[in-house]
């Protein structure tokens, strides 16, 4: 291994470091992240961090360069080994170590890894954060010393933090579950035969190639197996989780698709009573349909930008019982620890599922409802996409339209809305729109789908 000094900027992106393997980010990258974090962390005063890795099949060798980095700068590494995300949160949170390195992309493209970072206060690095570490690395002034490994496993403790404070009724919910062949799989069973639930689970064999089907729940398509599932087994609900364990998807008792949003407004009927701080926080991308349903039950909506290293910070500062994003990312401070589980999202809908005769598709009766698309990517440039953004604000500028630019742009009519903003996690456009009828949604569409292929160019 040596230190690579000709690392690709624009895989330093909003929340992470990401990129293809083996084209943007191979062994010599993450020997030389690894370097710079232990450096950074000796600069800061501290010796110690938490590290582990998704099933990607480049994990293990990303696992291995990037530790090498880390213990030559002096660094002890708490090695957690083949986690999730979420376990790797809470092995921070339970060792009182708030630095660490978590090597996953997540829900991108198997052929894809990266690195999620916190140098302080267990809080992922954002923004101008690694637009600085980026910097940092390029100057190559790395300390030298001679650090230790320790291998730790969190399982056990994890698991009870996922189950202890859930109160199951008597119903037996019957779940099907699809960790996608990512990384919760080879924890699901230990987990949830742990809880009163009839579960079934398919995709379950751990395969970082991911051959069933894209790791990101948050797209319909991907789930068309757990759909037909959970119709050919009447089951409750299904649960999909992505490549790393930090988001969920659900699917209804009839197998439809159940946007996050939606998940969100069960879950503050269902608590909101119960907690003091009646404020909760989605991103931009989230339905009007959310906005109304927490002022109908007497809450604050509080509209933040997207990111889960962003909302999942914001929570905490805010002090809020719940919040999340339209992505699958969200979190729990009622009687959970705040981050962002997967698992712990949909063990908190079975929960109520289970106290209820309800079914999913009735726990959603009575929502105002709107026509709406779902979040579409428009390829684009790492180079230009920020730019595109900034073009269609001023269109709207130009046009006197009420918008807020938190995130992208998000423009507001009084029958509907649009979004546009540029992918922190590829080189893409991301859009999404909403209105009270099909024929304004459409007119609202073509609207800024004409300004993304105007301008994206």
């Amino acid at each position: 291994m040596q230190i690579k000094e000709d690392i690709n900027k624009y895989i330093f992106r909003g929340y992470d470091i990401r990129g293809v393997f083996d084209k943007d980010i191979d062994i010599d990258t993450a020997y030389t992240i690894g370097l710079g974090f232990g450096s950074k962390l000796y600069d800061l005063g501290k010796n110690t961090c938490v590290v582990g890795h998704d099933n990607r099949l480049s994990s293990p060798d990303l696992h291995q360069a990037l530790i090498q980095g880390l213990i030559e700068t002096g660094i002890n590494v708490i090695d957690l080994g083949l986690c999730t995300t979420p376990m790797y949160y809470f092995a921070c949170q339970d060792l009182k170590i708030d630095s660490g390195i978590m090597i996953t992309a997540s829900h991108n493209p198997k052929d894809e890894n990266g690195f999620k970072f916190a140098f302080s206060n267990y809080q992922n690095a954002k923004g101008k954060e690694i637009e600085d570490f980026y910097d940092y690395i390029i100057k190559g002034n790395f300390h030298n010393g001679k650090g230790s490994i320790t291998k730790k496993t969190v399982k056990e403790d994890y698991y009870n933090a996922l189950t202890n404070n859930l109160a199951f009724g008597k119903k037996k919910v019957k779940v099907v579950l699809d960790p996608g062949n990512g990384t919760t799989s080879p924890f699901l069973n230990d987990i949830f035969k742990r809880v009163n639930v009839d579960y079934t689970i398919i995709n379950g064999e751990s395969d970082g190639s991911f051959p069933n089907h894209h790791p990101d729940p948050s797209i319909e398509s991907n789930l068309e197996e757990l759909k037909k599932r959970v119709k050919e087994t009447s089951a409750d609900v299904g649960l999909a989780f992505d490549g790393d364990g930090d988001r969920v998807g659900v699917i209804s008792n009839l197998g439809n698709f159940i946007p996050i949003d939606y998940y969100m407004i069960i879950i503050i009927r269902n608590i909101i009573d119960k907690v003091s701080n009646k404020t909760f926080l989605y991103d931009v991308k989230c339905s009007k349909s959310l906005e109304d349903e927490i002022i109908k039950l007497g809450g604050t909506p509080y509209c933040y930008r997207t990111g889960n290293s962003y909302t999942k910070a914001k929570v905490a500062e805010l002090d809020l019982a719940f919040g999340g994003e339209l992505s699958g990312h969200v979190y729990f401070r009622d009687k959970f620890l705040g981050f962002d589980s997967g698992i712990y999202a949909g063990l908190r809908l079975l929960e109520i599922l289970s106290n209820t005769n309800k079914t999913v598709e009735d726990l959603l009766a009575g929502i105002n409802r709107y026509y709406q698309t779902p979040e579409t990517k428009y390829k684009t440039k790492d180079e230009i996409k920020f730019a595109v953004v900034e073009k269609i604000e001023d269109y709207c500028k130009e046009k006197n339209y009420t918008y807020n630019n938190i995130d992208g742009v998000r423009v507001t009519f009084t029958d509907g809305w649009a979004s546009v903003r540029a992918s922190n996690t590829g080189p893409n456009l991301t859009a999404r729109f909403e209105a009270t009828t099909e024929k304004r949604l459409e007119e609202i569409k073509s609207e800024f789908e004409n300004l993304i292929f105007k301008y994206n160019k």
